[in-house]
């Protein structure tokens, strides 16, 4: 079995990753996903996008950089959620008096 030949481009880091952020996090507020299967979505939305959009005319292919776009989605999100949420302590504790 051969692996296959990917090309990374444009459409992979700057396009697919943001957009499965998007629709996971539309999906998780406008069906009230519970929070332990939103991971799961988002991986299902970027083998979506790879299979048919990205990576049409090669299954393996888009199979292999639909789990990239699900899982970095999941990391880009819990990453900019979690500097957030250090971002907020922080101010408050400045803010508090001592």
């Amino acid at each position: 079995m051969d692996f296959p030949t990917i090309h990374t481009n444009f459409w992979d880091g700057v396009i697919a990753v943001p957009v499965v952020i998007i629709l996971t996090q539309l999906i998780k507020i406008f069906f009230h996903i519970p929070k332990q299967y939103v991971p799961t979505i988002a991986v299902i939305i970027g083998l979506l996008f790879s299979v048919l959009i990205s990576h049409r005319h090669d299954l393996m292919a888009g199979i292999f950089m639909g789990f990239f776009y699900g899982n970095a989605a999941i990391g880009g999100y819990a990453s900019l959620k979690n500097t957030l949420a250090y971002w907020r302590q922080k101010k408050a504790e400045q803010n508090s008096p001592e």
